[in-house]
């Protein structure tokens, strides 16, 4: 558990990190996009939500009507998580470019690196497709394992514990999401950035479990990616790099 708890100890370091002098600038356009995106996200999962829940407990036979009052927090949660995870994805899907920006700047803070020989504004442009393509990857990645997970809740009886599957599924997808951006300015390809988290994966996934609650606090969610992008920057300096 050590490890889970210094994973959300990097989610903090990031909130620190994003708000120092030498890195708002690359903070801005992010946060920017973020802003906006869970602004539309906020407005529409409200809507939604509610045609979600009633879905859901649509699903349960006459007869086991009191269980709605029990099941209602339970599927609210499941609503929350999968309105505010597929923004996030989309988030971070526009955002990929100045994200990779974002974490070169930190890793520069971090180690004292400088800037120009980490590439500099100019790669923004050059790495728009290849940023995309990454982000098109790990996307099909979450969908191969979303889908069979996402069956669960239509298992009566399994159903009641696919939330809490969907969580924690959620905590790994977000840590590969922010890895993605340091260890992919070192030119590792996804499947080693994997094998990296897999050898630490409680402190993946208490990272990701933090950048996951940040997600689905409104307004708070605004700065969740690039607090998770500068979070995961110092995770990959500071344990990641050296892991063999």
């Amino acid at each position: 558990m050590k490890d889970a708890i210094r994973g959300v100890d990097y989610l903090r370091e990031g909130l620190r990190l994003m708000r120092q002098p030498g890195l708002r600038r690359y903070v801005a356009i992010p946060l920017l996009i973020s802003a906006t995106v869970f602004s539309v996200a906020i407005v529409v999962g409200i809507h939604w939500l509610e045609i979600l829940l009633d879905w859901l407990l649509g699903w349960l036979p006459a007869w086991l009507d009191w269980l709605r009052y029990l099941l209602w927090p339970l599927f609210a949660l499941t609503g929350i998580l999968l309105v505010f995870y597929t923004f996030s994805l989309l988030t971070n899907l526009i955002a990929a470019p100045f994200n990779g920006l974002l974490a070169e700047a930190v890793e520069r803070h971090l180690t004292g690196r400088s800037l120009e020989d980490m590439g500099g504004w100019k790669t923004v442009i050059m790495d728009i497709i290849p940023s995309l393509l990454s982000e098109l990857r790990k996307l099909l990645y979450f969908l191969l394992r979303a889908i069979p997970l996402g069956l669960l809740f239509l298992i009566p009886g399994v159903n009641l514990a696919a939330p809490f599957l969907w969580g924690l599924f959620s905590a790994w997808m977000l840590s590969i999401e922010y890895a993605d951006y340091p260890m992919g300015n070192h030119q590792l390809h996804f499947s080693e950035q994997r094998k990296r988290l897999r050898r630490r994966r409680l402190l993946a996934l208490g990272f990701g479990g933090g950048s996951l609650l940040l997600t689905m606090i409104p307004v708070v969610n605004f700065i969740a990616m690039p607090a998770s992008v500068a979070g995961a920057t110092a995770l990959w300096v500071r344990e990641l790099k050296t892991t063999t």
